[in-house]
């Protein structure tokens, strides 16, 4: 007989209570799923508004950016106290004093509550040995040693002037003067019927980046280079003249950790990152020692004005006896590192960066940016206190060794390139902070209207009824954005090697102490920002600019600006060459990026009406559509770089080889016309190559853009 089957009768009561389970289990999961997606309001509890979807998210994000702003009431004092610890003693990277810098901007970093870690490198830096310099009768017998000392600095607490990498050297020679050491400076020397080659070139600071200048005499038969400035009460200007591109010049493209490949000195592409002959800063005073005695022909009324020392240009019986020992080495230096996870997309980075090394005590340049960096983490410190979180993930980072070369931030960019080059939305630097009044801005075109807006947010700290926007208006007479087509601050990696969006905001556009002792935090406090309110609208602008592009439901670029700015840049371009070259590709090209740009302002309008079912299928298209717009820039890179310079990628902005050059923009294009190859037929048609390189460029960035194949 078959066994009896068990009676499995379920009571009513019980159907009911599994019934109940059903239903709550699915539910409970729902609301832990949101729990994790959504930021939570106070004391780690999920606020119930969140629930409701984009709207309620939009509104904490700019709960946030009010409280944020809130707390800029008692800023200045805090940033005038970080200000005069970071300034106590000179803190030149790789030094011990650095060291100092670093601990300090670590401890704060993580009293704020930040998630902090520190990077180290082991990085070939350059200082001086020794260094000498006389003037000597023409039989060699000496008439008087010259000061190579800071006049400011008898005491010599700073390190003394020098270029940095610039190599071992000796001449004894006539000297020459070359004024700005332009190519157009030597064609005048050239029509005086005076030669620079075999001489000591003497150069008054301001025809363009130190490496290139000294680079240019090397090239018309010099033995040494020294560069004075005008005035600087004093003081002398240290810089570097590291050539070709940034970053430790031992590892170009991959980061120098501790244990990595190491190319040698001898080897011909670390070769090309160094001068070819020594060079030195000196002071005014020295220079004019010099001047006083070089003879030779007449200088040009324009070159005389300017210094009231120069009579002749040089070539006359006095000579000049020049030594100069480096002392090269690896050295350690400190990047220091923190995180806000994001609680939406942890894996979308934006990046706030400013350097901490400094030539001296360096309170403009940077810890006037250091300074308002540790406002910045403070103030994210108390929002993600108040309970929220950021949708993408925030990176606040302050980089050594900036000073010789962007080697702190090129060298974790060269680490972190796998994941910065389809993660980072945004680099946002910070060097020079405060130098004085009147704001300046710098930036890729995308975000030209999210500056402007934030502009518009931030009262003036020197005119109390106006915005920032309002008094840049009118100063410029209209908007003026600089184009960061400079390799001279740290966001040279993450856009001309990496095509990673950028800006770069400071207030002031000169001041007199650059690079040397007597940039103090006494000058700071008398000159440059006495009440430091100009700190904080600077604190105000950076952080902004970093909490919209890290909530804002689609990501806040423009690309009819961007559009727009090239079309400018090519008219440019058609008028500098005239009839001798066809620009037409570059027109068609950006014809097409220009409706790429319209499309996807209709598209955003889709995805701002989609954000608010929040369903999954909207998030995905919404997280797919900003990825497009946040890779476009990395479509301006050329894979192989610029001829001749492989580092630099970008097509649109990289720095043209020669810093005078009229065009600022499209520099393959700049450095085929300062080439001189307009001139042969064969030059002519590398011209129309780099022509077509930047419409090439130019197509496949709208082709990002709408995320087709074509």
């Amino acid at each position: 007989m078959p066994s009896p089957r068990p009676n499995f009768s379920i009571s009513p009561r019980l159907l009911r209570l599994l019934l109940l389970l059903l239903v709550l289990i699915p539910l409970t999961v729902l609301l832990f799923s949101l729990r994790r997606s959504y930021p939570s309001s106070q004391n780690g509890h999920l606020n119930p508004h969140n629930i409701g979807g984009a709207t309620d998210t939009a509104s904490s994000a700019s709960a946030a950016r009010s409280l944020f702003i809130s707390l800029s009431d008692s800023a200045n004092s805090s940033i005038s106290s970080h200000l005069r610890a970071l300034t106590l003693q000179p803190h030149l990277a790789g030094t011990p004093a650095a060291s100092d810098a670093a601990a300090y901007v670590r401890s704060h970093l993580e009293l704020a509550g930040l998630e902090t870690l520190t990077r180290n490198y082991s990085t070939f830096l350059s200082y001086p040995a020794a260094a000498s310099l006389d003037l000597l009768h023409p039989n060699g017998t000496l008439i008087k040693p010259l000061s190579l000392a800071e006049p400011a600095d008898p005491a010599g607490r700073a390190v003394r002037p020098y270029h940095s990498y610039s190599p071992s050297g000796s001449a004894i020679a006539q000297a020459v003067y070359a004024n700005l050491g332009r190519d157009e400076d030597y064609l005048t020397l050239d029509r005086l019927g005076v030669s620079v080659r075999g001489c000591v070139v003497l150069v008054r600071k301001g025809g363009g980046r130190r490496g290139t200048t000294v680079e240019k005499a090397a090239e018309r038969g010099a033995k040494a280079v020294l560069m004075f400035a005008n005035g600087h009460g004093g003081g002398v200007e240290r810089g570097t003249v590291l050539l070709g591109g940034a970053g430790d010049p031992l590892t170009p493209g991959w980061a120098a950790t501790t244990a990595t490949e190491r190319l040698r000195l001898e080897d011909r592409e670390v070769q090309k990152r160094f001068p070819k002959i020594p060079s030195m800063p000196v002071s005014s005073a020295t220079a004019d020692e010099i001047l006083r005695l070089i003879g030779g022909p007449l200088a040009p009324e324009e070159w005389r004005t300017v210094t009231p020392a120069v009579v002749g240009v040089g070539g006359g019986p006095t000579l000049v006896n020049f030594t100069y020992q480096e002392d090269r080495k690896l050295a350690e230096i400190q990047n220091i590192i923190s995180i806000m996870k994001g609680y939406e997309e942890p894996d979308r980075y934006v990046i706030l960066g400013n350097h901490r090394d400094a030539w001296t005590y360096g309170a403009v340049d940077p810890n006037s940016g250091t300074s308002v960096l540790l406002d910045v983490a403070s103030r994210l410190g108390a929002l993600l206190r108040s309970g929220w979180s950021p949708k993408r993930t925030i990176i606040l980072c302050s980089w050594d060794a900036e000073e010789f070369g962007m080697i702190g931030s090129t060298e974790w960019l060269e680490q972190n390139l796998g994941n910065l080059g389809s993660r980072a939305i945004a680099y946002l630097n910070l060097d020079c902070a405060v130098q004085g009044p009147g704001f300046f801005a710098g930036t890729t075109p995308q975000l030209d209207k999210l500056l402007i807006e934030i502009m518009k947010l931030v009262r003036d700290p020197d005119s109390e009824s106006l915005t920032v926007y309002q008094t840049w208006v009118a100063k410029n007479g209209g908007i003026s954005m600089e184009r960061l087509a400079r390799a001279d601050s740290d966001f040279t990696a993450f856009l001309h090697h990496a095509g990673i969006p950028a800006t770069d905001i400071y207030f002031g556009e000169d001041y007199p102490f650059y690079h040397t002792i007597l940039d103090t935090y006494e000058w700071m406090t008398k000159h440059g920002d006495p009440s430091f309110h100009r700190h904080v609208a600077t604190s105000e602008i950076w952080g902004l600019l970093g909490l919209r592009l890290a909530d804002d439901l689609i990501l806040p670029f423009d690309y009819i600006s961007y559009a727009t700015q090239l079309q400018e840049h090519a008219n440019a371009l058609t008028a500098l060459l005239g009839s001798s070259h066809t620009i037409a590709p570059i027109h068609a090209s950006i014809l097409e990026f220009a409706a790429a740009a319209n499309e996807a302002v209709e598209e955003s309008k889709r995805f701002e009406e989609l954000g608010l079912a929040k369903d999954v299928a909207s998030c995905l298209g919404i997280r797919a559509f900003n990825d497009r717009l946040m890779l476009v820039e990395r479509a301006f890179l050329e894979a192989e770089g610029l001829r001749g310079r492989p580092w630099f990628k970008h097509m649109l902005y990289s720095p043209p080889k020669n810093s005078a050059d009229k065009l600022s923009y499209f520099p393959g294009v700049a450095d085929a016309i300062s080439d001189g190859l307009s001139s042969t037929e064969e030059g002519r048609l590398e011209i129309d190559h780099e022509i077509w390189k930047v419409a090439r460029a130019i197509r496949r960035a709208a082709a990002a853009l709408r995320g087709e194949l074509t």
